[in-house]
This record gives structure tokens, sequence and C-alpha cells, in this order.
């Protein structure tokens, strides 16, 4: 991991799933994340099965120009990346999967800063699965804020199995794949009724960013 932040988030989720595979929502304290708040949000699924912001932290909306609550999160990456999303996002929902996400955020202005996201898993009981997560850029260019983030292209994931995997090492070798077309995008993914306890080691998959 290469923000604080997102290591942060990740042990206090981690302390308080224990030994389930999420801690329950309604035991996240925002007071015990106070310093992350801004930078935090919410995802749900709504009624057609998307994912959408339950909340967002109002750093996230000023990067983006918009209020994001009740938005869908998919339509905010590039076409090439939504049905990857969506999958990626499904893995956290269904699998209790932790996705570590790296991409460019691009502006109408034609400039572009590299963000780092993580999406936590949190057992929503009989209201369904949510997930928890958070996003911080590498850089913060002066005009971050003022020339609003219109879309997400997509550099890297990582699929971690948080009870088997030693997390955030620095120097473990990431594993590259050639972009995918549209038609091959079914096989960049394990299958959704793959155990992601098989996964042996953190994965990184090349996706959607173009030069």
């Amino acid at each position: 991991m290469r923000q604080g932040g997102s290591n942060q988030l990740f042990q206090y989720w981690n302390r308080l799933r224990g030994n389930r595979a999420a801690p329950l929502r309604t035991e996240i304290e925002p007071s015990d994340i106070r310093t992350l708040l801004a930078d935090t949000f919410i995802l749900e699924k709504d009624g057609r099965g998307e994912a959408t912001f339950r909340l967002a932290g109002t750093r996230i909306c000023s990067h983006y120009g918009q209020e994001l609550k009740s938005r869908a999160f998919c339509p905010l990456w590039s076409a090439q990346d939504q049905a990857r999303m969506a999958r990626l996002v499904d893995h956290v929902f269904e699998q209790d999967a932790v996705v570590v996400l790296e991409f460019d955020g691009l502006t109408e202005q034609g400039r572009s800063v590299t963000f780092e996201a993580i999406i936590l898993p949190l057992s929503g009981g009989q209201e369904g699965p949510r997930a928890l997560g958070a996003l911080f850029p590498l850089q913060k260019p002066f005009w971050l804020g003022a020339d609003p983030v219109l879309e997400n292209q997509l550099h890297s994931f990582r699929l971690i199995d948080p009870d088997r995997e030693p997390l955030f090492l620095g120097n473990r070798p990431e594993i590259s794949v050639p972009p995918l077309s549209p038609h091959s995008m079914a096989a960049d993914l394990p299958e959704t009724n793959r155990p992601l306890k098989k996964v042996r080691h953190l994965v990184v998959f090349e996706g959607g960013k173009v030069d």
C-alpha cells in the first residue's frame, strides 16, 4: 500500500472483525476513524443489484465535484472498466474479499491524478452486505477539487485474502497481464462461485489504462 490512510482503515477493519469474515456495519464507529472520514465511503446494493454510494466523505465528493450519496459506483469508471469494477465489488459483497485499486482520475480540462482505493466488506445482517472504502490521491496537485474528476481509468487491482496473506508488502512481486478486450473480460477474474480462500498471494491484474 502506498497510502497510510488505506493501511490505517484496513487495520481498524481487521481489528473489528476478529476471526469473522467481516465486521458488522453497526460496529463501525465514525469517531474511531474521524481523521479518515472525509476520505471514506460506504457502498450498498440498490434494488437492481448495483453498487451505490450510501455515504461519501466530503473530500471524495470534492474530488468529483458532486454529491455522491445515492449515486451508482460503476458509472464513475471508463466504459471498458465498468464491467470489471462491477465484478470486483461483487467479490467484496458476496465473498468478503478485500480489494485494493490504483487508478487515474481524468478531468474535463485534461488533467489526471493517480488514486489508491481500498474496499472492505461489511456484514449488513438482514439488510444485506455493505462495503467500507477509502480513496486517497497519491499526489495532491493544486487543482484537485477545483477541476472535478469526470472518469476513472483503472491501472491495477488486487484481491486479498486477509486470513491467509501477509498484507501490504511492498516487495511482493506483481503479476501483470495484457489489457483485455471486452470480449475476453470475463476471463480476467475468478468465477464468482470459486472461493477466494484459494488465492495464495497478492495478484495484480493490469486493466483499463491506455497510453
